[in-house]
């Protein structure tokens, strides 16, 4: 009996100790397959940080280069300039990416700024510092088509359609042989915002001492509902500017830009060019206007007319390729 209990315990301990030897091979490997994930990671982290690195200095090479080509043409980013005396002002827009559309918790906002998606523009562009004025466009066209014309000259031209638009600009651009334009919709969103992504590029909220519209009216409790209503336009460049020298993206007048009108963002260009195909007998209005409330002064703020319409809440800013 006693080497039978001997035999037991001698087996009972070899089991035992093949258990801990399995258990700590189990440990060991365990352990192995650890470090070489761990590895891995660190690996996958270091290569996404070259990268990265790689990428912004292709990045700035490039950015270097295009202000480089912008100085011999005579440009500065952000820097007013003028091709004639009776040409609009315009201001040289950095190229640059951001999220075109506006998020699904933004107050007021429509379906039609849905999807939300990043659009990038390579090249650098200019944009009107304001929208084209009644003596501007007299001074071109022989004539003053707006309802307000006794706002004076430095007033925004209005009651021009978006075909009145296009052979403003077909002029202009044979008088000074350079490229002039509508912007395209993600040119317009892109300058408007300057970098901001708030619904409006004074921040969260707007105010009548911002902006031309309808102040009867408030947005999202920002205390903008101030009673001022001024029923009118007013001379361009009468707030004071966004983070790319650029005035009046909110408000004064609709803006007439280069799309045809599509009800949201499926399949729209991701490259900043114009949507040109679709019910092009309707085009897109941007930026509100004086009559309108202050939901409809966002910068993702969407609106169309056909493209014979004329109002007088209706006008535009030019923008020209550079290169």
């Amino acid at each position: 009996m006693r080497i039978i209990r001997a035999l037991a315990y001698a087996l009972a301990a070899l089991v035992l100790a093949g258990s801990a030897f399995a258990a700590d091979r189990k440990q060991q490997a365990e352990r192995k397959q650890a470090e070489a994930e761990q590895l891995r990671a660190e690996e996958t982290r270091r290569r996404a940080q070259l990268e990265r690195r790689q990428a912004e200095e292709m990045e700035r090479q490039r950015l270097e280069g295009e202000w480089q080509r912008l100085k011999a043409l005579g440009y500065e980013l952000l820097k007013p300039f003028r091709d004639c005396p009776d040409c609009p002002e315009m201001v040289v827009i950095p190229s640059g990416g951001f999220e075109m559309g506006s998020p699904a918790d933004e107050v007021g906002r429509y379906g039609t700024e849905a999807p939300r998606h990043r659009v990038t523009l390579a090249k650098v562009f200019a944009l009107g510092k304001t929208e084209v004025t009644q003596g501007q466009w007299r001074a071109l066209m022989g004539s003053n088509p707006s309802y307000f014309s006794g706002c004076g000259d430095e007033c925004p031209v209005e009651q021009v359609t978006w075909n009145d638009a296009q052979e403003y600009l077909l002029k202009l651009s044979k008088n000074t042989g350079q490229r002039y334009r509508l912007p395209t919709e993600a040119e317009w969103e892109y300058a408007a915002r300057a970098g901001t992504t708030t619904p409006f590029n004074t921040g969260n909220c707007i105010h009548t001492g911002e902006a031309n519209y309808d102040g009867n009216y408030d947005y999202n409790f920002c205390r903008g509902m101030t009673r001022n209503y001024r029923q009118r336009t007013l001379p361009v460049g009468s707030f004071a500017a966004n983070g790319f020298a650029l005035h009046d993206m909110h408000g004064n007048v609709w803006e007439w830009v280069e799309d045809c009108w599509h009800e949201n963002y499926a399949g729209a260009p991701g490259d900043g060019s114009a949507w040109s195909s679709g019910p092009c007998d309707k085009r897109v209005l941007r930026g509100g206007s004086w009559k309108v409330e202050p939901r409809s002064l966002r910068s993702a703020e969407r609106n169309w007319e056909w493209a014979n319409d004329r109002g007088n809440g209706h006008g535009f800013r030019v923008a020209r390729t550079l290169f």
